[in-house]
């Protein structure tokens, strides 16, 4: 059975990832669990404090996200469900990437993003038959990274725009090769 508190968690981390920071007011956030907004205080002193909380339901998240990644033997189909199934997730670490000039959320993010590691890229690369150092690698793996995230939006993360996705990355690493 899912707490109170879980519910706040849970229904602000999926506005924080659709709508983003901005969207998130003690008055919206009540109106979407269906409570009063003094429940929110309750549980979470500020919205400073519910932020800590999102960022640890994230953390949690996407450790789970990155076993799945590491098991996967390949893209399609294995990377993609498990991408599309974990969606809410990567738009929330989008959002963590658009407003990391915040303190926090840079922190957030980094720990995150050292969570999630780079099992997708890697399965990329050795899908494809990438044959790269481990620095071009690492290289690649940034601008992909960064690139993939300022491309995702709650209207396009589906599996033809990933597979879309993959197949332009593939085109432009083949260039270098």
């Amino acid at each position: 059975m899912i707490t109170p508190k879980e519910t706040w968690i849970q229904k602000g981390y999926e506005i924080y990832a659709l709508n983003g920071l901005e969207s998130l007011k003690v008055e919206q956030l009540a109106k979407a669990v269906e409570v009063s907004k003094s429940s929110f205080y309750h549980y979470f002193a500020d919205l400073e404090c519910f932020l800590e909380n999102l960022f640890d339901h994230h953390f949690k998240r996407f450790s789970v996200l990155s076993k799945k990644e590491a098991n996967c033997k390949s893209i399609h189909p294995e990377l993609l469900d498990v991408l599309i199934e974990h969606k809410i997730d990567l738009l929330f670490h989008r959002q963590l990437r658009i407003n990391r000039n915040d303190k926090g959320t840079e922190a957030a993010l980094l720990r995150s993003s050292q969570i999630l590691g780079n099992y997708g890229v890697m399965l990329w690369a050795k899908d494809i038959n990438l044959k790269l150092t481990t620095n071009q690698l690492k290289g690649l793996f940034e601008i992909a990274t960064e690139d993939f995230y300022m491309q995702i939006h709650k209207d396009n993360f589906h599996r033809k725009f990933l597979s879309e996705y993959f197949e332009n990355l593939t085109r432009i690493s083949n260039r270098f090769v």
